[in-house]
């Protein structure tokens, strides 16, 4: 329930329109370069598959009244 373009979230319960906690799970391909002393970072990663698992209201913690609208 990833809002498009030309929508936002908005919690029915109490109007917040700014404020959610998202929880998703997501599977990644990541070209990892190590230099000589052994540290590494990520170059390049892949998205494979993404789920959201969970979307909350930050202001009043509610997750049965998350709703998707259109911008206006």
């Amino acid at each position: 329930m990833i809002p498009g373009a030309g929508q936002r979230l908005r919690c029915a319960g109490c109007g917040n329109l700014t404020r959610f906690d998202v929880t998703r799970a997501r599977r990644t391909t990541e070209y990892w370069h190590f230099d000589l002393a052994g540290d590494h970072q990520v170059d390049d990663i892949e998205l494979l598959d993404e789920q959201v698992e969970r979307i909350a209201c930050r202001w009043c913690g509610r997750s049965d009244a998350i709703e998707v609208i259109e911008r206006t």
